[in-house]
């Protein structure tokens, strides 16, 4: 399996979005890239990088409590999405349901012991 990138990510809802955008553009990280409803669902994402080269990416969602987690990007998400069951992960929509847009796809995955992985492919233009 091929990880591509590994880095903090919060989720949140949309009243609380731009107070943890604007906290993370204090602590010196500049936004690098927006995605606004994704798979028509008011999911919108936006990942953000400091001089360091740190990343953290912030994504308003419906959810009334705010969960961090880490997002993992990888080359093949059905191989990520298998390796992950394997180990006892569990999608956190209850089923195989995966977030899709024209540029990724996704999923929050839920370990056995509670914490979690925005598992997340971009589809490159090679790949279409």
């Amino acid at each position: 399996m091929q990880i591509t990138t590994f880095n903090p990510m919060i989720l949140t809802n949309i009243e609380n979005s731009e107070n943890i955008i604007k906290l993370f553009e204090e602590l010196g990280f500049e936004r690098r890239h927006e995605v606004d409803n994704v798979d028509d669902r008011g999911i919108n994402s936006v990942r953000m990088k400091d001089a360091n080269g740190f990343y953290v990416d912030v994504a308003q969602t419906h959810l009334e409590k705010d969960i961090t987690t880490m997002r993992m990007n990888v080359r093949d998400y059905e191989e990520a999405y298998e390796f992950l069951k394997a180990h006892g992960f569990k999608n956190a929509t209850g089923s195989d349901e995966t977030v899709e847009s024209s540029s990724a796809k996704s999923c929050l995955m839920i370990s056995p012991s509670g914490f979690s992985i925005q598992l997340t492919q971009h589809i490159r233009k090679e790949d279409k």
